[in-house]
């Protein structure tokens, strides 16, 4: 498939998603979220996919922010419309991705670009990387979710002075925070990446996808996270990754996960 703001590359079992408006700092518009959508529903149902990584390109911006030209002139109905569908096409989809999302974060990622970020299943940064949700000093605020996944990432105090002042913190900081996993030069984020994703893959996708959705529901009020723990645990059992999985360590091997 041929996407216009994106581009998708696949070596091995990873699945790398590059948005590719570097002249727009890779800002987000509404093309650019369904070009994003459609690719990872593609690679999720594509089985030799086990992980996606999600970059920006150039070495300036992971995410830039939304496109403001595209919703400047909004009124209150189309402002509501715009950031319901932007969450569900795309934020909450990739954050419910049964297949893990690792964001690259290669620069700025501000208002929806850290949205995005945080949507992902957890955040590598580059040593020049700046993030931060912005929107307040346009008189909005974050509408990607990101009033919800920023508290839950940094605690609320950190969430609140970071929004309310409209302010960027550098990668180390978002590191001490907890905003990022880690913090490598630039000319190292793609390969530390990649390791992790190998990593990753070596492991059951079955039990991954299970365990994303159960650490999804600690953070649901309306489901009791330990009920889908146990259901997902005993789901398991029945599945050909855990027979795999303890005949390979009773054997003394590396195991060769099927994916079901």
């Amino acid at each position: 498939m041929e996407y216009q703001n994106i581009l998708v590359n696949i070596e091995g079992s990873t699945a790398t998603i590059t948005i590719n408006r570097p002249n727009k700092l890779n800002a987000l518009n509404k093309d650019t979220i369904k070009d994003l959508h459609g690719a990872f529903k593609k690679l999720e149902k594509n089985k030799k996919v086990r992980v996606i990584i999600i970059t920006g390109s150039g070495e300036k911006a992971f995410v830039a922010g939304a496109d403001i030209a595209e919703f400047s002139g909004f009124s209150k109905k189309e402002g509501k419309k715009l950031a319901a569908k932007g969450q569900e096409m795309l934020f909450d989809f990739v954050e419910n991705l049964s297949k893990p999302v690792i964001a690259a974060v290669n620069g700025f990622a501000l208002g929806g670009g850290l949205e995005l970020a945080m949507a992902c299943h957890f955040r590598v940064a580059s040593e020049n990387a700046k993030m931060g949700l912005p929107e307040v000093s346009l008189g909005v605020i974050p509408g990607y979710g990101g009033t919800q996944r920023l508290p839950r990432l940094v605690g609320k105090g950190r969430a609140m002075e970071m929004i309310m002042t409209a302010g960027m913190i550098d990668a180390q900081r978002a590191l001490d925070y907890g905003l990022v996993n880690h913090v490598v030069p630039q000319e190292g984020l793609m390969g530390l990446c990649t390791q992790l994703a190998d990593r990753i893959s070596n492991n059951s996708p079955v039990a991954i996808g299970y365990a994303i959705k159960a650490i999804n529901d600690c953070f649901n009020n309306n489901v009791n996270g330990y009920a889908t723990e146990i259901e997902a645990f005993g789901e398991c059992f029945g599945t050909a990754d855990f027979k795999e999985g303890t005949s390979a360590f009773l054997e003394k091997r590396k195991a060769d996960f099927p994916g079901k």
